[in-house]
């Protein structure tokens, strides 16, 4: 459901903190400061770093097939029903990759493609699979990939665990970095076992050369904190908690929080804001909030500029999302639409972008290499492509437009309201 917000006062004090705007989208070249009382000195943005400064992709790495050799061997994230082969009838995607660079792909129940090819997927649990997606972020310039880690306590611990080992090798072969982004959603023991996790598991990743640092210290990433839903029940104690508990540990503390975190309405609850505050960076979820270029202006008035002031205002980093936008709805007007996000977060001077997401084509809204024309796609599926506006587009557009977003915002290209991509090479 696309959330609208009418009216934001933009709520800063400015004889007691600095109201311009510091740090910009080059957070090496100087840092902004404010007081918050006449004893406390609020340092802001952090330097640049791994994520400072840097464009990061959300990585779900959730796909399997039966005979892939993985923990899971289902149809995993690919069928409604893991147990069945995908079809018009277990859809569980909503785009169609394009699976021409992989060697290890598996048929489905799909027609054949239009092109008369069979209809394949591959799976993420394929280490070739996962090569290829790392040297695609290096090809196209992505700096960070947040792997994505839901509970690992059911019956997805075993593939995720095996998943971070393949990213940990992935990313150090094509010199990208990653972090461990806990998607907590529905996770009923999360507290406790959150906590172990990191001790038992995640944290060895930490030595990898590949593993992102920030102001010295290992990454990581909790969604889900505060959203309203009944997937996010936790009270603010219990969240206050482990995000005090992650910093105990010697972590630079990521909130993938709620895009009304700020005002706590409509996607937030009320009396979590010691909760967002006290992250070291902030990144408001915004999936299904804008689906078009105006929206996205919208947005840059009524939401991001004043999250950006209260981010300075306490001494915390701002990372906003960008959406490609949803392929299935139409949403992508061939690359107008995330280019002006990415030329509004670029103006507002935000420290690090976010993009939602690499590979999801479950909701559509997947950069990563996609069906370019239906006769990339299985017949009669009804899948949309990405020439479904007229305008032809290459399998890796999103991919290359991507890439010049992210030179935009680390002004290695001119600002500029008009995309330089083309949609074909």
């Amino acid at each position: 459901m696309k959330i609208y917000i009418t009216a934001i006062l933009l709520v800063a004090a400015c004889g007691v903190i600095s109201c311009s705007k510091g740090g910009g989208n080059n957070p090496s070249g100087g840092t902004g400061t404010g007081t918050t009382d006449t004893t406390t000195k609020v340092v802001w943005p952090s330097p640049a770093g791994d994520v400072v400064g840097k464009v990061t992709v959300g990585y779900q790495g959730w796909f399997a097939c039966p005979g892939d050799g993985s923990p899971i061997n289902l149809w995993w994230h690919w069928s409604t029903d893991w147990g069945k082969s995908p079809s018009p009838a277990t859809q569980g995607i909503k785009s169609w990759p394009d699976v021409s660079d992989y060697t290890n792909i598996f048929p489905t129940a799909f027609a054949n493609l239009g092109n008369g090819k069979p209809a394949s997927l591959y799976s993420s649990y394929s280490e070739q699979t996962v090569m290829v997606q790392f040297s695609w972020m290096q090809q196209y310039g992505i700096d960070v990939a947040a792997l994505q880690r839901f509970n690992p306590s059911g019956i997805e611990g075993p593939v995720r665990d095996s998943m971070a080992a393949k990213v940990r090798r992935a990313a150090e072969k094509y010199n990208r970095k990653f972090y461990i982004m806990y998607d907590v959603s529905g996770w009923t023991n999360m507290q406790s076992e959150i906590k172990a996790d990191w001790t038992n598991k995640m944290k060895a990743y930490t030595q990898s050369s590949a593993y992102a640092m920030q102001n010295n210290k290992p990454v990581v990433c909790i969604w889900g904190f505060g959203f309203s839903d009944e997937n996010h029940t936790w009270s603010a104690d219990v969240c206050l908690d482990v995000i005090k508990w992650f910093k105990s540990q010697g972590c630079y503390v990521i909130g993938g929080v709620p895009t009304h975190w700020r005002d706590q309405t409509s996607d937030s609850r009320f009396g979590y804001m010691d909760v967002y505050k006290a992250f070291n960076m902030l990144s408001p979820w915004m999936v299904g909030r804008i689906g078009k270029v105006s929206e996205s202006d919208n947005f840059l008035t009524q939401v991001n500029k004043p999250d950006l002031a209260f981010c300075k205002a306490n001494g915390i980093d701002y990372q906003p999302c960008i959406l490609p936008g949803d392929l299935q709805e139409h949403q992508r007007v061939h690359g107008d639409f995330m280019w002006r996000q990415f030329y509004n977060m670029t103006q507002l001077g935000c420290q690090g972008i976010y993009i939602s997401m690499y590979d999801e084509y479950n909701e559509g809204n997947q950069i990563a290499k996609t069906a370019a024309t239906a006769m990339d796609a299985p017949a009669g599926a009804g899948f949309v492509t990405l020439d479904e506006d007229g305008t032809a587009c290459s399998a890796d557009y999103y991919l290359r437009l991507t890439r010049d977003g992210g030179k935009m915002f680390k002004n290695q290209l001119t600002l500029t309201a008009t995309r330089p991509t083309a949609p074909v090479e």
